[in-house]
């Protein structure tokens, strides 16, 4: 060393890189020794805590590392934090944990100790599929109630089970027109659905054609229908089916509402021999009978998406009129003021209309002939001008010119082929041919009349956005308030 203190160069160079072991290290006087007095002992090998000792060799001695966070991701205190001690609810954590044998009641203790010992459990050596995880609930800030209280595993899958499915539709409104809540249990908080109404003159097929855009198909015997359709005894009689409203959701979360006959003659019939009691606002059987039937497309105008209105025939001038006065006497569509779930942003004039299909029933050929169906366009289209129904478009931008109209013929019977035969010819092979049916055929009718239809733009019904549950109530204020609607009493008063 140099006598100002530094190292000399020459005692690290290429001289000094082979490394001695410690206990070689040469010890020379005591007035020699640079590295002062702590290194004249001889060098005793550290015992291990296993009591082994140190290995022989170079000892080299690691760079400890420290791992911490950036600056920017470190926990800082919140700035708005509440002043008072109540806990603060956060939004609920859904934890994921899978079943062990350790878990399983009956399981003894020595079992679950070597369950959770060192090594592959037994699920990964054997190769098994892990068991279906349990979904556990856990609300943050709740306090030590919260923590402590477990959760039942059944009560969390129950929450996660699909709706259950409806097998037959249930009563919305029954044939004295009072409300049924009996729907309430197959609803759910969710706000993707789609509300289907139909609306018709008496023998038109509309419990038959919700029937099959619902949950059956052609090929089914109509007695497994959803909506009971009319049975030959019935047809005999000129009586009608359905009696108020019936309800039916399917797991697509789509509702069908299928109506009574509008302007029923049977309903009427029924009335007037049975000597039933009117209420006291009606003098005759048939302005009670027209009063319903305006409730009822008014109530359809004010809760559904889309309403199906069923012909059998073109066309019914009375029928458009009907659809205009129910159009006049439907409800004003709820201010965002009176709803409690909060408003979604619309304009509070704007006023709510539904798309509006019509169904031409039991089409014959020459109906789909290009020129009568472009007059039957442009009929109804005259005819619904000055409606805010909106009776364009069948959700598809490339149609907005084209009347919201769908033709579906007549049903055929699933034993017999009625597609007629070419007569017997000089060739027999185009004997054997079908004859000209002009259409497509029924079943292939329906499946595009419900890809049209579940297609339909959902709009808002109200101001606010509804869930399933909030429909159902809304619903049922509309209808209360239909039946005690002062526009139908005065319109009541004007035809008696």
């Amino acid at each position: 060393m140099s006598e100002s203190g530094h190292s000399q160069p020459g005692m690290y160079g290429q001289g000094r890189r082979r490394r001695r072991r410690r206990g070689d290290r040469d010890v020379g006087p005591p007035g020699q020794n640079l590295s002062g007095p702590s290194r004249d002992r001889e060098y005793q090998p550290r015992e291990r805590r296993d009591g082994s000792e140190d290995p022989p060799g170079p000892l080299i001695q690691k760079t400890p590392i420290i791992l911490a966070k950036p600056p920017g991701e470190r926990a800082k205190p919140s700035q708005n934090a509440p002043v008072s001690g109540a806990p603060v609810l956060d939004k609920p954590i859904m934890l994921m944990k899978a079943r062990d044998d350790a878990g399983k009641p009956g399981t003894p203790p020595e079992a679950a100790a070597q369950s959770s010992g060192p090594g592959p459990s037994k699920m990964e050596r054997e190769g098994q599929r892990p068991t279906q995880p349990v979904y556990q609930i856990q609300n943050r800030g709740m306090g030590a109630s919260a923590s402590s209280s477990a959760v039942d595993p059944m009560v969390g899958q129950s929450k996660l089970l699909p709706p259950e499915k409806m097998k037959h539709s249930i009563k919305l409104v029954d044939d004295q027109m009072n409300w049924c809540d009996s729907a309430m249990e197959y609803l759910r908080d969710q706000t993707d659905m789609l509300v289907v109404g139909v609306i018709g003159l008496q023998g038109t097929g509309k419990s038959t054609i919700m029937s099959l855009l619902s949950a059956n198909t052609s090929e089914e015997d109509q007695r497994s229908y959803v909506f009971r359709a009319q049975t030959q005894e019935i047809k005999e009689r000129g009586g009608n089916q359905s009696t108020g409203i019936d309800f039916f959701i399917t797991q697509e979360r789509v509702i069908f509402l299928d109506t009574q006959p509008m302007l029923s003659p049977s309903i009427l019939d029924h009335l007037i021999n049975n000597d039933r009691k009117l209420p006291p606002e009606y003098n005759l059987p048939h302005t009670y009978v027209e009063m319903q039937s305006l409730q009822i497309a008014a109530f359809l105008f004010t809760v559904c998406h889309v309403v199906i209105v069923v012909q059998d025939w073109f066309t019914d001038l009375n029928l458009y009129r009907f659809l205009q006065t129910a159009e006049m006497l439907k409800p004003s569509t709820p201010s965002a003021s009176h709803d409690s779930t909060g408003s979604s942003g619309s304009d509070d004039g704007a006023e709510y209309y539904p798309h509006i299909v019509f169904l031409q029933n039991k089409a014959r050929r020459d109906d789909f002939c290009p020129r009568n169906l472009k007059n039957m366009h442009m009929v109804v289209d005259k005819l619904m001008a000055h409606s805010h129904l909106k009776y364009k478009g069948l959700g598809q931008d490339y149609l907005a010119p084209e009347v919201n109209m769908f033709l579906l013929p007549a049903q055929e019977n699933d034993g017999e082929d009625n597609l007629t035969k070419a007569g017997s010819g000089t060739y027999p092979l185009f004997s054997l041919l079908p004859g000209y049916r002009g259409h497509p055929s029924f079943s292939t009718m329906v499946s595009k009349l419900r890809s049209q239809i579940l297609a339909m733009p959902r709009c808002q019904l109200s101001h606010t956005i509804l869930t399933e549950k909030n429909w159902f109530h809304y619903a049922a204020r509309i209808w209360d308030g239909v039946k005690k609607s002062s526009a139908l009493s005065e319109y009541s008063r004007l035809l008696c």
